[in-house]
């Protein structure tokens, strides 16, 4: 056991229970192989699953959480290798298992979710061929009993309209519907254990709720045990009886969730705590020479600062959004095609300098939002303007100026860096897209960049293979910022980012809006971080806009029953962590 490690229970103790874990880890040690030598990335993890309970693995990005568990599976790279320890499952021992053996179980006995939906899930096949092969692979069902169980699966996932997706691929669906496919396929064969690596990151709260009532209907009905990897609190302290933290490969501490969250021992885990958002946060400010950090401002210090920002709002926005609709024209099969409204009569406005959060389900329409104003999607009726231009008909030779003013920060990283680039190319590459800099200074701004989003220099040397999801979206952020825009649109920007991370970005951002008056439009599922950075709110649904006001204003006095619903929704959102 990990020096330092504060344990609330005694490992295999387990209140009113006498029977054997199903999982059972014990001095887990993973070492990889690199240019450098060897390296020692997890160092005896110990825990216990039983069957039918719930374990979430927290830990910043890179403590190992991911690794031990990948290396549980025998999924890791093949620079790395489990040097220690064993797991038990069921009474084998997966860590001496042939590679046959272990693909017979896993599937089968054993669910994986994993992070990153789009490089999971094959392009050129679409949905209902994935699915089904998978229930074919790990299950006796075939044929028309196979391709029933597909539109089940699919809707027990949350999908709509399940049998009409069946022959969609994954590009034609929305991150959060790619993910709901993920954890459709990891619960199609009812294991016993299902592995999630943040299942529903990429999902927003409402979808959220149905997926992990789902999960625990499996764990009540089936004695289906869940081992959740995740940075959300919320989600350990509801969803989780066991929450194990980790720190640089090493259990920090170990127990009952809600002891650990209400209460949290290690310095670590304190932190962690601080950082994470809730319904009670609140605006993030810039930390300027010589003011006070946001944490020690008084809530009449906090009303004076909102105040005299309001009134030092300018009159004419900066984007305006008039009347906006998109209709897709989706094909049927043969020659026939339905349409589709992905927004439907969309207006708000965004004044300069601030912060407009467009939040919703999966498919309400917010990402078609910022497609259409980066000009990657061409507008069916309605208007975009942009510091008084129309962007519909911004001319194409003006382009390349209009994309180093507005700057996209997208939903999948992984899919956004081109995987035979270094990091560093890819931070330069709008530097020498804009013949900005020599080479010598672009090194120097990349190495800038790098620091700003709290990397090391050294990581531009290495490939997006070779990050973390949470380090990769770190990536991409810095390289949206390279020609210093005035406007950012940020989609999902930081739903893979870990808490303490994710508080990090979310005040980089902070500062550098002070600092450089940039203008935000941000997009997300996740309503703590809502509360953290935006100024005004605009709720979408199918399309359409159901409420737009302030942030308290949403937040403190809902006005539509949906707002209200996703407010609820938020996992653990009435918990009281330790702080």
């Amino acid at each position: 056991m990990s020096q330092g490690i504060t344990v609330s229970k005694p490992f295999g103790q387990q209140a009113g229970a006498e029977e054997t874990p199903l999982l059972q880890v014990r001095d887990l040690q993973v070492t990889f192989k690199t240019v450098g030598g060897e390296v020692n990335a997890v160092k005896g993890v110990s825990f216990d699953l039983y069957q039918g309970e719930n374990l979430a693995i927290v830990g910043e990005s890179g403590s190992g959480k991911s690794t031990s568990v990948t290396a549980i599976l025998d999924l890791l790279a093949e620079n790395g290798r489990v040097s220690g320890g064993s797991a038990l499952f069921d009474g084998k021992d997966l860590t001496k298992l042939s590679r046959k053996e272990m693909e017979h179980i896993r599937g089968r006995e054993i669910g994986y979710v994993p992070q990153d939906p789009m490089s999971n899930l094959n392009p050129v096949w679409n949905i209902g061929f994935q699915v089904q092969e998978t229930i074919e692979a790990n299950t006796s069902l075939r044929g028309k009993e196979a391709k029933a169980r597909v539109v089940e699966v699919l809707k027990e996932a949350g999908l709509t309209d399940p049998q009409d997706r069946l022959r969609q691929y994954p590009s034609q669906f929305s991150g959060g519907m790619r993910q709901r496919v993920l954890i459709g396929i990891g619960m199609s064969a009812r294991p016993k254990l299902l592995v999630a690596d943040e299942p529903t990151s990429a999902l927003d709260v409402t979808v959220q709720r149905r997926i992990l009532d789902h999960i625990g209907t499996l764990t009540s009905e089936y004695g289906t045990s869940v081992l959740f990897i995740t940075h959300d609190l919320g989600l350990a302290a509801e969803r989780a009886e066991k929450l194990l933290v980790m720190y640089k490969g090493q259990v920090v501490e170990y127990g009952s969730s809600q002891e650990i969250l209400a209460d949290p021992k290690h310095p670590y885990t304190k932190r962690l705590v601080n950082a994470a958002p809730s319904l009670a946060s609140r605006r993030i400010q810039s930390v300027v020479e010589g003011s006070a950090p946001q944490g020690e401002l008084s809530e009449l210090d906090r009303a004076a600062l909102a105040h005299d920002q309001a009134a030092q709002t300018p009159a004419a926005p900066l984007i305006s959004v008039k009347n906006v609709t998109k209709i897709y024209d989706i094909k049927q099969g043969g020659f026939k095609k339905t349409q589709f409204k992905a927004a439907d009569d969309v207006s708000f406005d965004i004044a300069k300098g601030s912060t407009m959060a467009i939040v919703g389900e999966s498919g309400s329409g917010k990402s078609t939002i910022a497609k259409l104003f980066l000009k990657l999607e061409d507008i069916t009726s309605g208007t975009m303007t942009f510091d008084g231009r129309d962007v519909g008909s911004w001319p194409k030779r003006e382009l390349l100026e209009f994309r180093r003013r507005v700057q996209p920060v997208f939903q999948d990283p992984y899919g956004t860096l081109d995987p035979m680039r270094s990091i560093g190319t890819s931070i330069a590459e709008p530097l020498l897209t804009h013949g900005i800099g020599d080479a010598a200074s672009r090194r120097k701004t990349v190495a800038e960049l790098l620091d700003q989003v709290s990397l090391p220099a050294a990581t531009a040397n290495r490939y997006p293979n070779e990050l973390s999801g949470g380090q990769r979206q770190r990536i991409a952020i810095a390289r949206a910022l390279a020609l210093k825009p005035e406007v950012l649109v940020l989609d999902e920007a930081v739903s893979a980012l870990d808490v303490l991370v994710q508080a990090q970005v979310l005040q980089l951002l902070a500062d550098l809006q002070s600092e450089l008056d940039l203008t935000y439009l941000f997009i997300t599922h996740d309503l703590g971080v809502v509360r953290m950075v935006a100024d005004n709110v605009t709720v979408m649904r199918q399309g359409k806009v159901v409420e737009a006001a302030s942030t308290d204003e949403v937040f403190e006095n809902p006005k539509e029953q949906y707002t209200i619903d996703l407010l609820e929704a938020i996992p653990g959102g009435k918990f009281e962590f330790g702080k």
